[in-house]
């Protein structure tokens, strides 16, 4: 009879990787723009859930968050990738963008994500400028220690998006994915989705998790590594440069 070694501490289990997709549906997004993001988004997910089959390790969910006259969760409670369905959104209203950060800042709790889980994925899809007090939202986000560890990734779309605005939300220019017509939104909003590889496969600098004094507000977000952001591959993103006549 072969003898069972029992593994201290149990079996190894999954972290968490929490995706984001926080989508601009103001009125300038009406038509078009929000049609190619419900139909761009759609199509990446079968090869999200590959990805996350491909790496045991990690347990991938995904929700999104909608914002234009005020912010709502579209989807609220974790869920997983495998379970995951998009919802079309419909754009109307302002860009009250503030309000979508403090959403987002509500479940990028410790207590919301768990001290054990990879660094998040926010991805950020915005064609104007916000409407609201944005910056006090902002800042306040940023300094979770969720938020800090986190990969933070803007699509700008269009001529009339605040990249400024998006710059502060990303923290590096070429997180800043330039999207100025309806073949660019397409293969930016595929190459964000992509940053999910490189989290769950460990390519991460701040793979460490968060410690449990992380809501006691010292400079590192009590993480008990290194605090960067994750290091990106970022020698693939699609050249932005479009014809003249295609721009939006």
């Amino acid at each position: 009879m072969s003898e069972v070694i029992a593994r201290p501490g149990g079996e190894l289990a999954s972290r968490p990787l929490h995706f984001f997709w926080v989508v601009d549906c103001s009125g300038s997004m009406w038509g078009e723009k929000i049609g190619i993001v419900n139909n761009a988004i759609q199509s990446v997910i079968p090869d999200m859930r590959d990805e996350a089959a491909d790496n045991p390790n990690a347990q991938l969910y995904i929700r999104t968050l909608k914002f234009s006259t005020g912010a709502s969760w579209v989807t609220e409670n974790p869920v997983k990738v495998e379970d995951y369905v998009w919802e079309d959104l419909e754009a109307a209203g302002v860009t009250d963008m503030g309000k979508a950060f403090d959403l987002l800042a509500a479940q990028l709790s410790v207590d919301q994500i768990g001290q054990r889980a990879l660094p998040p994925v926010i991805v950020l899809l915005s064609d104007g400028q916000p409407t609201d007090d944005y910056k006090k939202s902002l800042d306040k986000l940023q300094r979770l220690p969720w938020a800090k560890k986190a990969v933070k990734i803007a699509v700008s779309i269009g001529q009339d998006a605040d990249d400024d605005v998006l710059l502060d939300f990303a923290g590096n220019r070429e997180l800043v994915l330039q999207a100025n017509n309806a073949t660019m939104l397409t293969k930016m909003i595929k190459w964000a989705s992509t940053a999910v590889s490189a989290v769950s496969s460990g390519t991460s600098n701040t793979a460490d998790p968060v410690g449990d004094d992380a809501g006691s507000g010292s400079d590192d977000g009590g993480a008990t590594g290194g605090n960067g952001p994750l290091i990106l591959n970022m020698d693939n993103i699609p050249d932005p440069d479009i014809d003249a006549g295609d721009v939006w």
